[in-house]
């Protein structure tokens, strides 16, 4: 358990309501999944703008369930809203799909799902 998240900061503004924390829980698994694929589509494409939203609106997930890749979504991020075309950032997006990967399969095991 939390090997790929952390919770203290979900417990935290749970107020260590547990329901509460597993709602949090499957709502990381409703938006995350889908904001990494269309970060990845919008990658490929080279659709910077439509990466840089997807990245954006993923950040504040990606910081309260600490997967510890914030710093690295925000480069894919600057990628896209700075249209950085010059830059490949595909080894970044490796790190942040995989480690979206790993947080769903350890939440889903973590909590029933």
């Amino acid at each position: 358990m939390e090997q790929h998240y952390k919770l203290f900061r979900v417990r935290e503004l749970a107020d260590n309501d547990e329901d509460f924390i597993a709602t949090l829980a499957e709502a990381f698994l409703e938006e995350v999944p889908e904001d990494a694929e269309r970060l990845k589509k919008a990658v490929a494409a080279k659709d910077y703008h439509d990466a840089y939203q997807a990245a954006h609106k993923m950040k504040p997930t990606i910081d309260l369930f600490e997967l510890g890749v914030l710093d690295v979504l925000i480069e894919v991020q600057d990628w896209g809203k700075f249209e950085k075309r010059d830059l490949d950032i595909s080894s970044q997006l490796a790190i942040v799909l995989s480690a979206v990967e790993n947080t769903v399969a350890e939440i889903k095991s973590d909590f029933n799902l």
